[in-house]
């Protein structure tokens, strides 16, 4: 599996290109903004975006989404059906944090646990839905090689925020223990903000999934 990481607007979010080397298909996670940015990126690259991947409907991760699809005229996959309520307020998010206006739209599929998403003939990526930051969050796995499109469910050495609306730490701390943790300590992940990490770092390193909080 081929990706490159665009980090875009000022929330510096991961924007992850993903493509299949053999065919030069490509998906697009979380296209937040700085759509002419991305648009060069897979161009210069020579690929074929088939698809648009959600994790969650924030608007750091999804504002630039209907430029893509207008650009490219591909189908967008993502989130679950549960961040409904985002996408629909996706503009007046926009404008609550002066953030350039996003259109809103609707997902072509929402994705439920246990869902394969195919990128040209070497990609399958698996989906789990990881309920916190937001109740209708999910993850891309790549099994063949062990990297994770995380969005904000888990940082290198913290955790998403849970102080939004409908945000649930229980929820949160529940998806990363029972869902993310158990794939292995080898899989690497993509953040949706910030530096790359393993699952092994963070299960022995990050302050949040240890059983008692450290006092600080």
């Amino acid at each position: 599996m081929m990706y490159h990481i665009v980090p875009v607007t000022n929330y510096m979010q991961n924007c992850t290109l993903i493509w299949c080397d053999e065919t030069k298909e490509a998906a697009i996670v979380d296209p937040g903004g700085d759509v002419e940015t991305l648009i060069a990126e897979i161009e210069e690259r020579q690929l074929t975006l088939t698809k648009v991947l959600l994790t969650h409907g924030h608007f750091d991760h999804i504002a630039g989404t209907s430029q893509i699809v207008e650009h490219f005229n591909v189908p967008v996959y993502g989130p679950h059906k549960d961040d409904n309520f985002l996408l629909e307020e996706l503009e007046q998010q926009c404008r609550m944090f002066n953030f350039p206006c996003g259109k809103s739209f609707t997902p072509d599929s929402w994705l439920n646990e246990g869902d394969i998403v195919t990128i040209g003939k070497t990609i399958s990526l698996s989906v789990l839905h990881c309920p916190g930051h937001t109740p209708g969050h999910i993850i891309f796995v790549n099994h063949q090689n062990k990297i994770i499109s995380m969005g904000d469910v888990l940082f290198k050495e913290s955790i998403g925020r849970t102080d939004f609306p409908r945000g649930n730490h229980g929820d949160l701390i529940a998806s990363i223990k029972n869902k993310v943790l158990p794939l292995g300590d080898d899989y690497l992940f993509i953040p949706g903000h910030g530096p790359m990490s393993n699952l092994g770092h963070e299960r022995q390193y990050n302050p949040f999934l240890q059983d008692e909080m450290p006092i600080w």
